[in-house]
């Protein structure tokens, strides 16, 4: 497993804007797949964007289609969350997770490392 550090989370209203990180250390010569999950309170984790190790390909649920956008940087080791045009339903803790693979899937199972999340809240 490798430490994950997310950060960017916040209090924003509803038409507001946030960019989460996800850092991950150590990882070093390895091509690996990334996803963000999130999981608000009494729902089950469910997956939000997922992108492959080149960054050439990412996916969405529908409901965050046309609002966020992941991308990475992978010389700092680093994914990011743009969200845009924030919803309070939106609201939920966010999590990275990292596979040992390059390319992304929907799956919480499928990814070994995760970071400690960062929460997100959109007030209305």
């Amino acid at each position: 497993q490798v430490p994950l550090v997310e950060s960017g989370g916040g209090l924003v209203q509803a038409g507001g804007s946030l960019r989460l990180s996800c850092a991950a250390s150590g990882r070093t010569g390895r091509s690996y797949a990334v996803a963000w999950f999130r999981q608000a309170p009494g729902k089950a984790r469910e997956f939000v964007a997922g992108i492959n190790w080149t960054g050439t390909s990412s996916f969405y649920i529908d409901d965050v289609k046309g609002r966020f956008t992941i991308s990475r940087d992978n010389a700092k080791n680093t994914v990011y969350l743009q969200m845009n045009s924030l919803k309070p339903e939106d609201t939920a803790i966010y999590y990275c997770a990292t596979r040992n693979f390059p390319i992304a899937t929907t799956r919480p199972s499928d990814f070994s490392s995760w970071g400690q999340g960062t929460q997100v809240t959109v007030s209305s």
